[in-house]
């Protein structure tokens, strides 16, 4: 398979660079270094693969925060519950009690809370 890179335009760079990488045993590869300082990736970088037909491409993915669709999902579902009014009790007393008894700060429960409080 050949690999190519999207719109690898830093200064410098040669538009199409042809590299060949050998897939170990646990099918990992390395990037060439031409190919990630075209990506302009490095250390801990992350790269997408894209397959089309018979042909890998390569792009940069941009650091963002991760969004786990379960997670999403979830606070969606709790934040539409709260929003209705649903589901909403106080915590058990003893699962209070513990959840402080961990904390390495004391909190005042009773404390007014400061700024925006957003889902």
């Amino acid at each position: 398979m050949e690999i190519q890179t999207f719109n690898a335009a830093r200064p410098g760079c040669p538009a199409t660079i042809h590299e060949v990488a050998t897939i170990t045993s646990k099918g990992q590869i390395t990037l060439p270094k031409s190919i990630r300082q075209a990506l302009g990736v490095d250390f801990g970088g992350k790269v997408a693969f894209d397959l089309r037909g018979s042909q890998v491409f390569v792009s940069p993915v941009e650091d963002g925060p991760h969004e786990d669709p379960a997670i999403m999902s979830f606070l969606t579902l709790l934040e539409k519950g709260i929003q209705s009014g649903q589901h909403i009790t106080t915590l058990p007393e003893d699962m209070s009690r513990l959840m402080l008894a961990v904390l390495k700060q004391p909190v005042d429960l009773n404390e007014e809370i400061e700024g925006d409080v957003t889902l």
